[in-house]
This record gives structure tokens, C-alpha cells and sequence, in this order.
């Protein structure tokens, strides 16, 4: 089981441009559309926004592919 994350919270993850860090903007807990491709979530595999401190990006991700960051 993965740890649980909450709007706000202060993230990091690897891309393909190395590590990323962001804050998330939104906890999906049901299948959502986003950028033209479904996205499966539930309560127990919920799917995170987030946006990128260093850019306008926003990526979403499981939590697994997740770190908190201090």
C-alpha cells in the first residue's frame, strides 16, 4: 500500500528531464479524463495533480511514483 497524499502537500518524482518536485493540486479518487486520456483512480489507487515548482506543468501521477519532500 502506498502512502496517502493531500492537496497541498509537497512532492517529488522522476522524469524523464530527472527529478521534479510540485506541489499537489488535486487528489483524483474515480477515473478522470486528462490530457485527452482516461486516467484510472479509485479510493484505494487515488491519482494526484500536480504542479511543477519550476514550471506551469502540471503532471499527474500514482502514489507510488511519489516522495514528499521537506
Amino acid at each position: 500500500m502506498s502512502a496517502n497524499f493531500a492537496v497541498g502537500d509537497h512532492v517529488g518524482w522522476n522524469s524523464e528531464a530527472g527529478q521534479v518536485t510540485g506541489t499537489i493540486t488535486k487528489v483524483h479518487t474515480q477515473d478522470f479524463d486528462y490530457k485527452g486520456h482516461r486516467r484510472r483512480a479509485s479510493k484505494d489507487e487515488p491519482q494526484y495533480e500536480i504542479k511543477s515548482d519550476k514550471t506551469d506543468h502540471v503532471a499527474a501521477h500514482k502514489g507510488p511514483a511519489l516522495h514528499r519532500v521537506d
